[in-house]
């Protein structure tokens, strides 16, 4: 390892966020760099890159007053780390994982590196259990499960932060001495953003029980790289070590990506697709892949990745990496926002492919695949026969083709319209979509078994 003794002076160039150091030894690719600046204040950075005698390094705070001749570089020896222990709840941290909120340094029970460990496959445990987060298009169209990857794509301009938040505020887990918490962690983030977050978690009482890491849109780039690895170690820590139940939220995921895709121009590097690095999927994939349940421990990880996707494009490199990695999406639509339809997912698009191992009897309600099915069938069909009015008009459709466009229009006005601060159970859910479903004749559900239609088919007055 490099001695913490030896300081360089041999800085060569200085790129955007990277800085060169020639003339190195014993250098390694992750190690924690401490740089002083000509004004002597210091600012931390880490190797990017080492080969030979040269190392790449990539600056936390940014370059701005650095120059080659009055700079310099001492190589720690060690990796990026964050300190954990119980006293990170309720907390808020920035890029660099300092606190920024008024409070004291933590006293940390260890230090750890916030690349992670990989975990063995053979170690994990299949993701399952309801997660009810009270927003009744997720909890019974697309239903989280503890341990699972399940992505927001929104776009610019849709309320995805406030979505968010509801999430943090509401998300709990059944059971009895389940201890749950929330790690949020906001990348590029503006100031207005991350004060809104701050405020209605302490409006609510939800901080007590969350940690957040924050990253503004005029903080150093090269911070969104390490901002969300820091979360995710503090999220492993408090999962794994302390047996809680965690939610990570990591917005905005497209942030992230921009900067990876301009460190990967600063170092010249062979673009990929639209200009972002080749590796982008291998590194998403770290981050994604940290959520999870282990064998060998009751805590789980359930991660809640949210992106805008650029021009609306869900066939951008963005979200259709996180397509592959992930378990799912939730997709917001720009049509149902502009018809003052909140929160507007479109859940036509949305998918949970571990739904099914968090609902039913035991669960959820054992009616709740089959209504959600049903709900979905109907929806789909009402949205078709908005489409075919335009062409053969109203007046052209039948009894049953006018109660099918009923039931879409309540749907969105009922059922996928919610206060962001009203929170539903997966009961009361299920109560509404079987009010709007007996606006529909007893034989056209034939995805719902009968026995469920006896049981919760709602009774009309005479």
């Amino acid at each position: 390892m490099t001695s913490k003794n030896i300081e360089y002076s041999s800085v060569q160039e200085i790129v955007g966020p990277l800085m060169i150091v020639k003339d190195v030894k014993d250098v390694t690719y992750g190690e924690v760099v401490r740089i002083r600046d000509p004004a002597g204040k210091e600012r931390l950075g880490q190797v990017l890159e080492a080969r030979s005698n040269i190392a790449v390094i990539q600056v936390f705070e940014g370059t701005k007053g650095l120059n080659t001749k009055s700079t310099f570089v001492r190589f720690l020896g060690e990796t990026m780390k964050f300190p954990v222990s119980e006293e990170i709840l309720g907390r808020v941290f920035n890029g660099t994982g300092k606190p920024i909120d008024g409070g004291p340094e933590i006293i940390p029970k260890e230090r750890r590196d916030i690349n992670g460990a990989p975990i063995n496959p053979s170690a994990r445990e299949y993701p399952r259990d309801f997660i009810e987060t009270g927003v009744s298009t997720i909890d019974m169209m697309n239903t989280l499960v503890r341990g699972q990857k399940l992505p927001i794509f929104s776009a610019a301009g849709l309320p995805h932060n406030k979505l968010a938040a509801q999430i943090a505020r509401q998300a709990k887990v059944k059971g009895e001495g389940e201890s749950f918490a929330v790690v949020f962690c906001g990348m590029g983030i503006t100031s207005e953003e991350a004060n809104f977050f701050i405020e209605d978690f302490r409006r609510t009482g939800a901080l007590e029980r969350a940690v957040l890491f924050l990253n503004l849109a005029d903080d150093p780039t090269i911070e969104r790289l390490i901002i969300p690895r820091m979360a995710l170690t503090a999220a492993e820590y408090l999962a794994f070590d302390l047996d809680m139940h965690i939610l990570v939220i990591l917005t905005d995921m497209t942030n992230y990506c921009e900067a990876l895709r301009e460190i990967a121009a600063a170092r010249e590097e062979v673009p990929g697709r639209r200009g972002y690095p080749g590796y982008m999927y291998t590194d998403l994939s770290q981050l994604y892949e940290r959520a999870g349940r282990l064998l060998s421990k009751s805590g789980t990880i359930t991660q809640i990745p949210i992106l805008t996707m650029p021009d609306d494009d869900i066939t951008h490199p963005i979200p259709d990496l996180t397509g592959y990695i992930t378990e799912g999406q939730i997709v917001l639509s720009r049509d149902l926002h502009r018809e003052a339809i909140s929160p507007p997912i479109d859940v036509l698009p949305c998918l949970s492919r571990l739904m099914k191992q968090g609902i039913g009897e035991g669960s959820t309600r054992e009616d709740h695949d089959d209504v959600s099915n049903q709900v979905y069938a109907a929806y789909a069909e009402g949205k078709e026969l908005r489409d075919l009015i335009k062409v053969i008009g109203e007046e052209a459709l039948s009894e049953r083709d006018r109660k099918y466009l009923h039931f879409a229009d309540e749907f969105e006005s009922r059922f996928v319209t919610q206060g962001s601060d009203e929170e539903r159970t997966i009961e009361d859910s299920l109560t509404l979509a079987w009010e709007l479903l007996s606006g529909l004749p007893k034989a056209e559900l034939k995805r719902i078994d009968k026995e469920y239609i006896d049981k919760y088919y709602p009774k009309k007055e005479e």
